[in-house]
């Protein structure tokens, strides 16, 4: 794929990345050849090789090409320890993906043209059916969508993004469907693997009597994701969290209705629709990994953290 294929950062995105991110728009192109060059060579890697998606890695680990390595390659080794969300249903096309999105248990805020704050999802966790959905199959399509969010989300991978879990309707059934194995598991992937950062999981219409077990639940997390946590009854709570004019009228704000905004990212999913169908092949082959690759010494957690290059001194 060209260098052309690089979409170019709003300024204020831009000056984020080059503050925070050590980005230096004029090396991007090279960095990424960098990055994909490493790819190419591990035998052990069936991976996507995309600008835009090896660009993401590079931002989640603040252009360390060492930690991109890294990331990349857990990125597709922890997936295989969790087959019950990446498996063969995980595809665009799968009927229990769209009846999830369609039913409005997870949701995309969108986002001010001007806004280079982190991005915005609001998952409706006391929405959902437990005897039509495990908890596993909401994790898959969130996954997705975090996915698509390393393609073509720039607040994403610049700012990170914010969960905003809806108590509202919660009862003890969806507690119990809660997998904290799974649970565990998945949000060591989404810390160590994903390239984008979560800024925060906010807890809102928490029914009083939950909060005892909400932190029970905290226990399950590590100590930095615990620091990101906060948990609210205050149904006014999400107000501080995503501005009035980028929510569904069903959250007391002014842009348009849930349904609306499922509608965007079934479209959004369908014209991912090949991309996942790839998907089912990427992954690692254990058998062919090179363990002679610094990268690869276990016992390290694999490896030196190198800098991706040397400061630029202007």
């Amino acid at each position: 794929m060209s260098t052309m294929q690089i979409r170019p950062l709003k300024p204020a995105l831009q000056a984020i990345a080059i503050e925070e991110l050590n980005e230096v728009p004029h090396r991007v192109a090279e960095d990424i050849a960098a990055l994909r060059d490493w790819v190419l060579k591990q035998p052990h890697l069936r991976a996507c090789t995309e600008d835009q998606f090896l660009l993401a890695f590079l931002r989640g680990t603040k252009f360390s090409l060492e930690r991109a390595k890294q990331k990349f390659d857990r990125f597709y080794t922890l997936q295989a320890s969790i087959p019950e969300v990446f498996n063969e249903r995980r595809l665009a096309t799968d009927p229990l993906v769209l009846e999830i999105i369609r039913s409005g248990i997870l949701l995309r805020m969108p986002q001010d043209e001007d806004d280079a704050g982190p991005c915005v999802t609001i998952i409706r966790a006391g929405s959902y059916d437990t005897s039509r959905f495990k908890f596993q199959d909401i994790i898959r399509v969130g996954s997705m969508f975090g996915e698509i969010m390393m393609f073509e989300d720039e607040n994403a991978t610049v700012s990170g993004y914010v969960e905003v879990m809806d108590m509202k309707g919660i009862t003890g059934t969806h507690l119990f469907a809660l997998q904290p194995e799974l649970l565990r598991k998945f949000s060591a992937y989404a810390d160590e693997a994903m390239p984008t950062r979560q800024k925060g999981i906010h807890f809102i219409n928490v029914p009083a009597a939950f909060e005892a077990g909400f932190n029970t639940l905290r226990s399950f997390f590590s100590a930095k994701i615990k620091s990101r946590i906060s948990v609210s009854s205050d149904p006014d709570a999400i107000f501080n969290i995503v501005p009035r004019d980028c929510l569904p009228v069903e959250y007391g704000g002014t842009f348009g209705l849930m349904e609306d905004i499922s509608r965007d990212m079934e479209a959004k999913l369908m014209s991912y629709e090949s991309y996942f169908v790839a998907s089912q092949h990427f992954g690692t082959d254990e058998k062919l990994r090179d363990f002679s690759n610094p990268l690869e010494d276990k016992r390290s957690s694999f490896g030196a953290v190198g800098s991706f290059r040397k400061l630029e001194i202007d």
